[in-house]
């Protein structure tokens, strides 16, 4: 059993996916994070950066905080979308740490201006969203000659697509990204996806591109 620690974000929503698509038993402890909830003791006990996603696996007694940890520690576990033959496995490092310092951080600061802050700081709005344009084209170009992002599916799609399941946050239009697109709803049509996106909101549906 995993006891999964996470709220309704881009990063919390990788590790119910991936614990969806693994198969791997879990109980859910959400973390309310407009609440303050992450700076509880308890919880600073396992996410010392006092952010989501954390676990406690109560197989091994760990726990691990970072969601790109966790998706490296659970393939690891499961033997599941994380090959293990070097050459395959530094690509999903590339792609992943891809995710982790760029995807993450600049559409997240895209979040801030573009959704939440409209109209304080135009420079800003401007830089993120030409920065949000610029990955959707690496994704893009990357996808137009493989089915996911390191050929076969991986933690790395899984750890990107709940990022671009913001699309409309951060002004982009995936009809501009036909390979991104693909992906897209690929990943969206799979169950256990769909299960793993509405954790902890029960019945949240994954936004569909017009």
């Amino acid at each position: 059993m995993i006891d999964l620690y996470t709220w309704g974000t881009p990063n919390g929503r990788k590790i119910s996916i991936a614990l969806e698509e693994m198969a791997l038993p879990y109980r859910v402890f959400p973390i309310d994070i407009g609440k303050d909830h992450q700076f509880k003791p308890e919880f600073l006990a396992i996410s010392p950066n006092n952010k989501i996603p954390a676990i406690i696996d109560h197989d091994t007694g760990f726990s691990v905080f970072e969601s790109g940890a966790i998706l490296m520690y659970l393939g690891d576990k499961t033997g599941k979308f994380y090959p293990t033959a070097p050459e395959k496995r530094i690509r999903i490092h590339e792609w992943l740490m891809w995710q982790m310092s760029a995807v993450g951080p600049f559409l997240g600061r895209a979040h801030y201006f573009l959704k939440y802050n409209p109209g304080k700081a135009p420079f800003a709005e401007e830089w993120f969203l030409a920065e949000a344009r610029r990955l959707y084209k690496v994704l893009d170009t990357l996808l137009a000659a493989r089915e996911y992002m390191c050929g076969e599916y991986s933690i790395v799609d899984i750890a990107t697509f709940p990022w671009i399941a913001r699309f409309e946050w951060q002004r982009m239009d995936l009809n501009d990204y036909p390979n991104a697109k693909r992906w897209y709803l690929a990943i969206a049509a799979r169950p256990a996806v769909k299960t793993g996106f509405a954790v902890p909101e029960a019945g949240l549906q994954i936004p569909m591109p017009s």
